[in-house]
């Protein structure tokens, strides 16, 4: 279980399409990388970019989204 600090012990989601929103979200208003994201929430990248290849989503560092 992935729990993202200062943020009411919300749980990361399950659902692929559910974790693109919220990190995708993340990435838009607060954060300049996905790097810079799971340092701040000390979150695993790697389990965040796999469970989105799931669903044919890949960070794209320019956009600084999952497309």
């Amino acid at each position: 279980m992935y729990i993202i600090a200062g943020m009411s012990n919300m749980t990361l989601p399950k659902d692929p399409v559910m974790l693109l929103s919220l990190i995708n979200t993340k990435l838009r208003d607060f954060n300049s990388s996905l790097d810079d994201l799971c340092k701040e929430y000390n979150l695993d990248k790697e389990y965040i970019i796999d469970k989105l290849s799931m669903i044919d989503y890949h960070y794209n560092e320019e956009r600084n989204q999952f497309v």
